[in-house]
């Protein structure tokens, strides 16, 4: 019996010649990440153990990014945490004021992430790195302490569902827009601890922001990662950020998927997600009129220059809605740079909007943005559960930036189309 991508990986960093579906093996790692609100539990964690030194300084990520700048006086006291930590164990990849970012968008950038890895992050969304033909997921804050020390970690080898892209989206149809389809077909769960393998010929069709959107939000579907086939547009990607050697692993022939399903993009349609669950779907057409409070436009899943050339061509010549607050935050500083670059940060500006520091912000109900009772945000982040971004009498609703772009203009949940 062949195997899938996700299984090839695991197999090579567990140093089997094979394994199936339900094993449980113990993998080397390549890449331990903890950020600003997980890692402090994970150092604390360690300080319990008899071994207490980190087994690669170099393959430790320390992201300080949730509550970054720091919002209160414990968000403080958890950076300092990390910040000590990692001056005591000289971790090389950690990231602070300054140079920081969103965690999922700065690895990739930094070229932490390579095809064949096997990552493992303190964060629900560390699957974000698929994209690039790597397995990774997330974890709990006490295997992540483990993981420090033994550069190791136990799994149970995931099944698959393959998911066959075919044709090319329409215009203002992205990878949010794929992944919310995805989600609204199968359900929250309907991938639960199973790999979610993209394949197909309309994968040349998404671009790397789009794929990174789309495994990013696997976990909203119950995935234990989700994972891209390594292209040239992968390839080309590695080589710009990264100085590392990768490899390529293609599922074999014969690899055995629970279930396939074939997605034709061209028939897709700007989605929405609905509170409180991503898997309430919608497509534009079917929204009715829904008044917003609020737009934000950012986040892991969705702060990309992808995001932010979208935001902007919607934006641009406009204005936000009298009454809506309308949220700009580059995912990292690099991003937030190229954008004051190419002129975008003075469109959002000259639009209404305000530009944030990178950081996650009001995704989790952190701070830039949080809702009061009664008040709608449409957003570009991954979750919408009760009480997410606020209080919970607020509600949230996902979608694309071009779409939250749209909305902020005029004032409704709305597709660009209308403008």
């Amino acid at each position: 019996m062949g195997m899938t991508m996700t299984q090839k990986i695991l197999a090579a960093r567990a140093g089997l010649p094979q394994v199936v579906a339900g094993q449980l093996i113990e993998a080397e790692l390549d890449l331990v990440l903890g950020n600003d609100i997980t890692s402090p539990v994970a150092i604390h964690e360690m300080k319990k153990m008899n071994n207490q030194e980190v087994f690669n300084k170099d393959k430790i990520a320390l992201v300080m990014d949730h509550f970054i700048p720091n919002k209160d006086i414990k968000s403080a006291e958890n950076c300092k945490c990390c910040r000590e930590f990692a001056c005591k164990h000289e971790i090389t990849n950690y990231f602070d004021v300054g140079e920081m970012g969103i965690e999922h968008a700065l690895l990739p950038e930094k070229g932490l992430v390579v095809a064949g890895d096997a990552v493992i992050g303190a964060d629900s969304h560390t699957c974000t790195y698929g994209a690039l033909g790597a397995f990774s997921t997330g974890v709990g804050s006490t295997d992540m302490a483990a993981a420090m020390v033994t550069g190791k970690a136990w799994f149970k080898v995931p099944s698959a569902i393959r998911f066959e892209l075919v044709g090319k989206p329409a215009k203002w149809v992205s990878g949010k827009d794929v992944i919310l389809h995805i989600i609204g077909m199968i359900g929250v769960d309907g991938a639960l601890y199973k790999s979610m393998e993209f394949t197909g010929d309309g994968i040349k069709n998404l671009t790397m922001d789009d794929r990174f959107t789309i495994c990013n939000m696997a976990i909203e579907a119950g995935g234990k990662n989700g994972i891209f086939p390594v292209d040239d547009l992968a390839i080309q990607y590695m080589k710009e950020h990264s100085k590392r050697e990768f490899t390529i692993y293609e599922a074999d022939e014969d690899a055995e998927y629970e279930e396939t399903y074939v997605i034709d993009l061209s028939q897709l349609k700007p989605t929405v997600s609905f509170p409180h669950l991503p898997e309430n779907t919608r497509t534009i057409d079917q929204v009715g009129e829904i008044p917003i409070d609020q737009a934000v436009i950012g986040s892991c899943t969705n702060g990309r220059m992808d995001d932010m050339r979208a935001a902007a061509q919607v934006l641009k010549g406009r204005k936000v809605a009298k009454g809506v607050r309308c949220i700009v935050i580059p995912a990292t500083q690099a991003i937030y740079l190229q954008a004051m670059r190419e002129g975008l940060l003075e469109i959002f500006i000259e639009a209404g909007a305000v530009v944030s520091t990178p950081t996650c912000g009001p995704c989790l109900g952190g701070y830039m943005g949080i809702l009061a009772e009664g008040e709608r945000c449409i957003s570009t982040t991954n979750r919408n559960f009760v009480g997410r971004m606020g209080h919970t009498g607020s509600e949230i609703y996902l979608a694309s930036p071009a779409v939250a772009a749209a909305s902020a203009v005029l004032g409704r949940i709305a597709c660009p189309c209308e403008l």
